[in-house]
């Protein structure tokens, strides 16, 4: 690459006068010298500035020698002609440097809008999604595609352009068992991925690994065009580092879920061994965790929030490991006394919980707060309405309603009808109305158990 940086403008205005001069006074060192202050300094951005660049000497030139009356020599003519492809060299040199720093400055800024992008989506899909799009702003192909192994068939996960209609589309089938993530193998299917296409989609196509961390194969990041022109080194090494940016993102989010995993299963198990201390629940906690989790994906939660329900669903009922025995499993009706001690297990259980730093604030509030009521006569606080967090209101419907339509010694399992009507009855007294509304109309959308409006 040149490194030629340009000089300021009056530089290369001092570079046309000097070439003035020394046309006048018929010098041609000077006039040499001027025309290649000029190439090096003169704003080349508009292709009329280059032409006026690269005619100033031969116009220059051939203006002395009218003006001088002199005839034109051969060393005359090989030093001119010596200086002009000089000066075109110069031009042409800097026009290529600028242009080559203009496209490092492109994927430089599609990488940073990229590294800022991806990490906010929601899900791998959503990296995915966000890589292509990036990608795409740089122009270097019409057709994208990313390209991941799901039960040893590769398969096109997303696609922009022609990619884009046959995205969950199998790339190729290795009947042979020889499906692996060597070079020659991500090779085969980025062949296998372009027959997809019209042939005049993908007259050339450009295939990038993606890897996530300690070289773990996650996809192929596939680029095709219809032009007969391959692609450039600079556009494969452009191509690449999108491809270290993705699988980095890729690499951290398998990271985060994989520990989010193992945390929904620890919280699972401590699930599970509650309800065999209170030997009337079976099933319960995995019942309301899911119901509860569907419910906040149908009102549109971010993994976040989502994430947050589902411990405080595990946990709620934590602070009954420090209720007696004879309280908890007592079959009969409780003293007043005995309801008292039952209804401390809430914030037992938060405090149990309190000083766990990976707890998000809304699970303490979920377990501390989810026998509230809406009209204010819940315990431990008494809160009213809004002043109830809004993971313990919505998780609340769903305790309830699992409560009622499941067996206990002391009643049988209601219907899903008798159910509903109790939650609807209930609305604006013990429930927040809205999300009542919502879990009802997700029951009717899921025909869970035939629910009616």
């Amino acid at each position: 690459m040149w490194q030629i940086s340009p000089l300021p403008t009056s530089l290369a205005l001092m570079g046309a006068g000097l070439l003035v001069v020394g046309a006048l006074t018929r010098s041609a060192p000077l006039m040499a010298g001027a025309a290649l202050v000029m190439a090096m300094a003169a704003p080349l951005e508009a292709p009329v500035k280059r032409l006026a660049v690269l005619s100033a000497y031969p116009v220059a030139f051939f203006l002395s020698l009218t003006w001088h009356g002199v005839a034109l020599g051969v060393a005359d003519l090989l030093g001119a002609l010596l200086v002009s492809g000089g000066v075109g060299v110069l031009v042409l040199g800097r026009q290529q440097a600028a242009k080559e720093d203009r496209w490092q400055q492109r994927v430089v800024t599609a990488l940073h809008k990229g590294s800022q992008r991806l990490p906010a989506a929601r899900d791998s899909m959503g990296i995915i999604r966000a890589g292509l799009d990036t990608l795409d702003v740089l122009k270097i192909a019409p057709h994208l595609a990313f390209v991941a192994y799901r039960e040893g068939t590769p398969m096109i996960l997303a696609g922009r352009g022609a990619y884009g209609a046959v995205v969950d589309t199998p790339v190729h089938s290795f009947r042979d068992g020889s499906a692996g993530h060597s070079v020659q193998t991500d090779l085969l299917v980025a062949e296998h991925a372009a027959a997809l296409l019209r042939p005049q989609a993908a007259r050339h196509t450009h295939m990038a690994p993606v890897h996530g961390h300690a070289g773990i194969h996650l996809g192929l990041l596939l680029l095709s065009r219809s032009e007969d022109l391959p692609f450039t080194p600079e556009e494969k090494n452009a191509v690449q580092a999108f491809a270290r940016l993705l699988g980095g993102q890729l690499g951290q989010w398998q990271a985060i879920s994989d520990l989010y995993e193992a945390n929904d299963q620890t919280l699972r198990a401590l699930g599970s061994a509650l309800e065999l201390r209170d030997d009337n629940t079976g099933g319960h906690t995995n019942r309301v965790v899911s119901l509860a989790v569907r419910l906040a994906r149908h009102l549109g939660w971010n993994e976040r929030q989502i994430h947050a329900l589902r411990c405080g669903a595990y946990l709620h009922d934590l602070g009954k490991i420090a209720i007696p025995d004879d309280i908890l499993h007592k079959a009969g009706t409780l003293s007043e006394e005995e309801r008292r001690v039952i209804q401390t297990h809430a914030t037992r259980g938060h405090d149990m919980l309190q000083n766990l730093q990976f707890l998000p604030a809304e699970t303490l509030d979920l377990v501390r707060y989810h026998h509230e009521r809406w009209d204010g006569k819940g315990y431990p606080a008494g809160l009213r309405g809004h002043q109830i967090p809004e993971g313990a209101r919505l998780f609340s419907i769903i305790d309830v309603y699992d409560a009622l339509t499941h067996a206990r010694p002391y009643k049988a399992a209601w219907s899903c009808e008798r159910a509903a009507q109790e939650l609807r009855e209930q609305a604006g007294r013990q429930f927040d109305p809205f999300f009542v509304d919502a879990f009802l109309e997700l029951m009717v959308e899921q025909d869970e158990a035939q629910l009616v409006s």
